[in-house]
Formats: C-alpha cells, sequence, structure tokens
C-alpha cells in the first residue's frame, strides 16, 4: 500500500516539474531571462496553479500580469 502511494506521489511530482519546466521555458521565451524570484515562484506552485499561468501566459505582457 505505501509502495503505492510512493508511486503516486512521485508521479505527481514528476508531472509538476514538467509543468514548471515548460512554463519556464515560455516565460523565458517570451519576456527573456526570467529572475531567480519568478523562478522559485514557479518552482514552488502546485500542479493546478501552473495550468493557470500556463493559459494567462498566451496573453500577458508582462511576467506579472502572468501572474495576477
Amino acid at each position: 500500500h505505501g509502495k503505492q502511494q510512493g508511486m503516486q506521489q512521485g508521479m505527481r511530482q514528476g508531472k509538476q516539474h514538467g509543468e514548471s519546466t515548460m512554463l519556464l521555458r515560455q516565460m523565458e521565451r517570451k519576456f527573456g531571462q526570467v529572475s531567480e524570484e519568478v523562478k522559485q515562484k514557479i518552482e514552488e506552485a502546485d500542479s493546478d496553479t501552473l495550468l493557470e499561468w500556463g493559459e494567462k501566459i498566451i496573453s500577458a505582457s508582462t511576467i506579472d500580469d502572468v501572474f495576477h
């Protein structure tokens, strides 16, 4: 039982890492170099928040627009 729970947690973390990596790449492509503060904010965000920011980046004019 504990082994399966550990596998699920690992899969969630892997998915979240992939989402944060993708969002960082999109931000760097659109806005140029991002600050360490922004990188940390993205790396600490949960999956739902990353998806929301990923949608906002499409219409954002600035990095701040993505987070608000």
